[in-house]
């Protein structure tokens, strides 16, 4: 499972012109689901979204995580994540997960989150979206769970 995350003043989802998603200070996840993700790897990119270190503490470096500051957390399913763009001009998606398995990791991944942090927010499987944020810095981590 990938995670794509940016430190966020605040970012938000649309789908069909209504906002259904936003946050304020926090981080927006695009995530990416791919062949043989079960829960154990939602679980634990969730583990590390929460955890990660990127907000910054009073000295200015990067220690303090999501949990440490109470920031929201916006998900947004994102499936060319995982696509093969080494080699051609054309991506390859044969990494991704089909729509039903990436669909159910990543309706998992967003109720572990809702039980395990608040505020949570997410955009919609297979909606066309709109993503609207701000990076802060600009901050942008890849993280990715085998």
């Amino acid at each position: 499972m990938i995670g794509l995350l940016q430190r966020v003043s605040r970012a938000s989802v649309e789908v069909e012109g209504e906002v259904i998603g936003a946050i304020g200070e926090g981080l927006l996840v695009l995530v990416g689901v791919e062949k043989g993700d079960g829960p154990a790897q939602a679980e634990r990119l969730l583990e590390r979204l929460l955890g990660y270190r990127v907000f910054a503490d009073d000295q200015g470096r990067m220690n303090r995580s999501l949990r440490d500051i109470g920031g929201g957390l916006l998900l947004v399913p994102q499936f060319t994540l995982p696509a093969d763009t080494r080699k051609g001009t054309r991506p390859s998606f044969s990494r991704a997960a089909p729509p039903e398995l990436g669909k159910q990791m990543f309706t998992y991944l967003l109720e572990q989150a809702t039980q395990a942090h608040s505020p949570v927010a997410a955009g919609r499987f297979g909606a066309e979206m709109r993503v609207c944020l701000c990076n802060e810095g600009p901050v942008t981590f890849w993280l990715q769970t085998r």
